[in-house]
């Protein structure tokens, strides 16, 4: 599961820092009665405060998994550091069963598992030394009662585990509906574009391309001329290609005919089409796909889509590289993977696939993919592109497995 981002609201981060620094250094210089002494353990605790208070104002230039890390291993050092430099104070107690609650404000699930699993571990060692070293002369409250201080240890750590998954789920599914409101905007923006596109333009563009067609077949006008009216009605066809993806989003077919097909006799289909395409570039497509992966589509609408990815592979693919196509039943979905040998893409270019004019090939339009975008939500299917650059592309396309009775 991919970690969820955000950006911070830095001016009220740190305004938020500057109080807890502030609390932190109150706890040092007010009420502390190891001031009178200048102990070890009092160097010691400003040390903590100073290394805590360091890495949480650093925090938003870095902020990455290693360095929430580090914070956390500083705050499980600070807290721990309190519970054994004052045993008198039985509150610090329950400043370390709650460490963990610290890793829920990153929403970061490997921060959560490590610290949970690192206060585990590290209270498991405290109890230890509790009852079999110190034997309650310092820690009375605890060895008094210890069961009871592990269940409410354990009960603790419960309840924060449950508080993080509830938490970390619910936000991960607004997030979800979010990207689904931006899907939904782009295809309304771009089915209103396309219709006026489609409105404005597509019948001059006949008129013209049905004058230069007769033109093309007078015979006073001579061959060089012929070839350039034939240049300009190529040109205007590829005009109206485009304008017939338009039309395609701003007008889907509301009265798709269902069918089930077999994954792996479309894609059979689909790669025999371009491989005569790829070999242009010597790109070979391997096709891998299991048996029975069965899924109700419309058969011309799941090629046309298909088609577009393949296409895009081996255009993005570098000469001599291959294209694996993948297609397998997992759990209750038919998974099919497209993997290209290209230069990759940088999560802002993935973030903008799927708009309207955004594309990375020289000549695109960006249609092609608003149109498998389109094809794949209207079957309840998902779209997901994993790159890193320099690295390819695998495009993943899920849709629900339908069984043959």
């Amino acid at each position: 599961m991919k970690e969820l981002k955000f950006k911070i609201n830095k001016t009220l981060y740190y305004i938020l820092i500057m109080i807890i620094i502030l609390v932190m250094v109150t706890g040092v210089m007010v009420g502390n009665t190891h001031l009178d002494t200048l102990n070890l353990g009092i160097f010691l605790h400003i040390i903590l405060v100073i290394i805590l208070s360091v890495c949480l104002l650093l925090y938003p230039k870095f902020e990455t998994h290693y360095f929430r890390m580090m914070i956390m291993l500083t705050a499980s050092a600070y807290f721990y550091g309190l519970f054994f430099l004052y045993p008198e104070t039985w509150s610090t107690f329950v400043f370390i069963c709650l460490i963990p609650a610290i890793s829920i404000l990153y929403f970061d699930p490997r921060l959560f598992y490590f610290s949970l699993f690192l206060n585990i571990v590290l209270t498991s060692a405290t109890f230890a030394y509790i009852v079999f070293i110190d034997q309650g002369e310092f820690y009375p409250h605890i060895k008094l009662d210890i069961v009871g201080n592990v269940i409410n240890f354990a009960g603790i750590q419960a309840f924060l585990s449950l508080l993080f998954f509830i938490s970390y789920f619910r936000i991960k599914q607004l997030k979800g509906y979010y990207e689904q409101v931006q899907q939904s905007e782009r295809l309304k923006t771009t089915g209103q574009l396309a219709a006026a596109v489609a409105h404005e333009i597509r019948n001059p563009l006949t008129v013209v391309k049905g004058f230069l067609q007769l033109y093309k077949k007078e015979e006073s006008f001579d061959e060089q001329v012929k070839r350039n009216f034939a240049l300009m009605i190529d040109e205007l066809d590829a005009a109206e290609h485009v304008i017939s993806h338009f039309l395609t989003i701003a007008k889907p077919d509301k009265e798709v005919k269902l069918e089930k097909i077999d994954v792996k006799d479309a894609l059979q289909s689909v790669t025999d089409l371009l491989n005569s395409y790829g070999l242009l570039n010597d790109n070979k497509i391997d096709l891998h796909v299991e048996e029975n992966c069965t899924i109700a589509i419309n058969l011309i609408e799941f090629k046309q889509l298909t088609i577009n990815l393949v296409k895009n592979a081996i255009e993005a693919s570098s000469h001599g590289s291959g294209i694996t196509v993948i297609g397998e039943k997992v759990k209750n979905s038919v998974e099919i993977r497209i993997v290209d040998g290209g230069l990759g893409m940088s999560e802002s270019e993935i973030k903008d696939l799927g708009t309207p004019f955004y594309s990375l090939k020289t000549k695109g339009t960006g249609l092609g993919l608003m149109i498998c975008f389109n094809i794949v939500e209207k079957y309840n299917g998902t779209i997901e592109f994993n790159s890193v650059k320099g690295n390819g592309t695998t495009v993943i396309i899920r849709f629900p497995f339908v069984r043959i009775k």
